[in-house]
């Protein structure tokens, strides 16, 4: 399965929820928040699959060993690991040098187009978006300064970090 495909599970998520929270959020802010928190879970659940895939595919194209044992290691990866630095430190620098030097190139160029594009920052959009998550999943807290609209937006604009991986990530 090509990573992008893992994107369509929250996709289908945000694009029904979209037709339901404006007019929730007008009666029931609190419901509005906690579908705000859905969206954060849903959206990193994909980005943990997507980021899966590139490594284990990256790595069977090397050799099939390597494919699984990569595989196996990125079962036990969960939204914790998946930070921007989590990826750049520990799971690519592993793969070497030339790799990681790469992915940074490429983070820099997409982040800075993007940011003259739409105003917005994806390492920070992408980091927010993680941490949204975890105070929704661990510890039950609704942000109250984000709005539904916002945590859609930052799980749009993090998908840039994950293609800025893939694209890395190539022979």
């Amino acid at each position: 399965m090509a990573y992008v495909d893992q994107f369509q599970h929250a996709d289908d998520v945000v694009t029904h929820l979209n037709s339901i929270v404006p007019q929730i959020g007008t009666t029931n802010p609190l419901l509005a928040a906690k579908y705000t928190g859905f969206v954060s879970i849903a959206g990193i659940a994909v980005y943990e699959l997507a980021i899966k895939d590139i490594f284990t595919e990256f790595a069977r194209k090397k050799h099939k060993t390597f494919g699984h044992f990569v595989d196996e290691h990125f079962n036990r990866i969960n939204n914790g690991r998946i930070k921007l630095q989590v990826i750049r430190d520990d799971y690519i620098s592993r793969f070497g040098k030339k790799y990681k030097e790469r992915f940074e190139r490429k983070i820099q160029k997409r982040s800075h187009d993007y940011l003259l594009a739409h105003h917005r920052d994806i390492k920070s959009a992408y980091g927010n978006f993680i941490t949204w998550r975890n105070q929704f999943a661990h510890a039950g807290q609704m942000n109250s300064t984000v709005t539904y609209n916002e945590a859609v937006q930052a799980y749009e604009d993090g998908k840039n970090i994950v293609h800025c991986l893939a694209e890395s990530m190539v022979r």
